[in-house]
């Protein structure tokens, strides 16, 4: 039995991404959340242990393939994430004109001002320099370099300070020192996993990306790279359009970016990117607080929804979850708050045009041929566009023309078939490659009720010539069943 969606208003063609942790890793509410429409599953390689992100990633495969739906796995590795070390009753409070030292030298806090921190900033940073620790809380600015492993702040606002908080260092320029070794070793781990994506975290340039990409070529991965963008360097109209280039995917990380660059400047980046990767046929992610108040209430604030809806009209790819489903209360609730919310944005809200943003790229023969098939099919009020795709980069270009029906895509890969679970509007399934792949699988789409009880069902039919091989779509077919 093929496992389907039902069809135009509700079919959901923006995606769902939740973030599995203690709240969502049993096998009940993994199937619950799978049945209740999300699209991949985001586990952050910044907690958690191996067994337990094998055992996670063993349940979703099992479920997914029991309930007949492609779900894509994302491993989020931490990246320079800079902490403080461990403090005296784990907390430390400081006033407006406190001077503090973070010192990579102290393994265990004594209480004093001298605390404790998990990276040499010695090394990075510069007098003058802003420090925000603890998500903000604290702001502080660098006044001294006292010794090869101390750097002295002066706080300038009254906070309270945590054991293992985050700091963000927007103006300080790491130099491409944005791979850990513990990034290494989670990303050797996941080859050995069924993954699907890494997102590589505080992305700076393209060149990252590549860096990246080269260690998964090594290790034998076959995953796709998303890039995290929340540095004030990757938003930058330097760099921006690079990254989104060098990648297959951006995730737009909206916490550390409203530290990183400015709270004011993440909506006019959100849409930037976002247009940025429909131009380039690449998988836009908006990520952080998408319903941050459903960690403890069982409805979404007016906000959030309006925040959601945006996104869809800006044509994002996926949004996603992260503490919602990972620690809060209600991780099922906020799925089904989520799907409403994409579901009826898309029924009465056309998605935004991205010519006013970005010019469109050039008109290869894939952008033409996608771009066509989008608006045959609109035109003659087809039920479906089918593609039949090798690597899935026709299924990801035809998408990033946002077509208001559903995308069908065939493939030989499994892996494929997964990474495609991400994309705009796309359901994927695997069959053998062959002349007329697309067109079967219709016929047995039709049978299962996939188009409702329609007697002829119309579908604008992707392909090429030569099954089965990369880049060599060539032709668009009109076939009724």
């Amino acid at each position: 039995m093929l496992y389907y969606y039902s069809m135009k208003p509700i079919y959901k063609r923006t995606k769902i991404l939740a973030t599995i942790g203690p709240a969502s890793d049993s096998e009940e509410m993994i199937e619950k959340l799978i049945e209740g429409g999300i699209n991949g599953a985001r586990l952050n390689f910044s907690h958690g242990s191996y067994e337990e992100h094998g055992a996670k990633i063993a349940k979703i495969r099992e479920i997914s393939a029991r309930l007949g739906k492609q779900v894509a796995i994302l491993q989020d590795l931490q990246g320079p994430k800079i902490r403080l070390g461990d403090l005296v009753d784990n907390r430390f409070e400081v006033a407006e004109g406190d001077e503090i030292v973070l010192d990579y030298a102290i393994e265990q806090h004594d209480g004093s001002a001298n605390l404790p921190v998990q990276y040499n900033l010695a090394e990075k940073v510069k007098v003058g320099e802003p420090v925000f620790i603890f998500d903000g809380k604290v702001k502080t600015e660098v006044v001294e370099i006292p010794s090869s492993t101390a750097i002295k702040l002066k706080v300038l606002n009254k906070g309270t300070l945590a054991s293992r908080k985050g700091l963000n260092l927007p103006d300080t320029d790491f130099g491409g020192d944005v791979i850990t070794e513990k990034d290494k070793r989670d990303m050797e781990f996941g080859a050995t996993q069924d993954i699907d994506y890494v997102a590589m975290s505080f992305v700076q340039t393209a060149e990252d990306i590549e860096a990246v990409r080269q260690i998964l070529l090594s290790l034998g991965s076959e995953a796709q790279i998303i890039a995290k963008i929340e540095t004030k360097k990757a938003v930058s109209d330097e760099e921006l359009e690079k990254i989104v280039i060098a990648a297959d995917g951006v995730m737009i990380a909206r916490g550390d970016m409203a530290y990183e660059v400015a709270p004011e400047a993440v909506p006019i980046v959100q849409r930037k990117t976002i247009a940025l990767c429909r131009k380039h046929g690449k998988i836009s992610i908006v990520a952080t607080q998408t319903m941050g108040s459903m960690v403890d209430n069982p409805q979404p604030s007016r906000a959030e929804v309006s925040d959601v809806a945006n996104a869809v009209i800006q044509g994002s790819d996926v949004v996603m979850l992260s503490d919602e489903s990972a620690t809060g209360k209600y991780p099922y609730e906020t799925v089904r708050a989520m799907r409403s919310v994409i579901r009826y944005t898309q029924e009465h809200a056309a998605v935004a045009p991205i010519d006013d943003i970005v010019e469109r790229g050039e008109n290869e023969a894939l952008n033409a041929i996608s771009l066509a098939a989008v608006e045959l099919a609109e035109q003659i009020d087809a039920d479906a566009i089918v593609v039949e795709t090798k690597s899935g980069q026709t299924a990801a270009t035809v998408a990033a023309n946002r077509p208001s029906l559903p995308i069908v895509s065939v493939t030989s890969s499994t892996r494929v078939a997964q990474q495609l679970g991400l994309n705009y509007g796309t359901r994927s399934f695997v069959r053998p490659d062959g002349e007329f792949a697309g067109y079967e699988l219709a016929k047995d789409l039709k049978a299962d009720g996939f188009f409702g009880d329609k007697e002829n069902v119309i579908v604008v039919i992707v392909s090429g010539r030569q099954p089965g091989l990369v880049g060599g779509t060539d032709t668009i077919r009109v076939r009724v069943i």
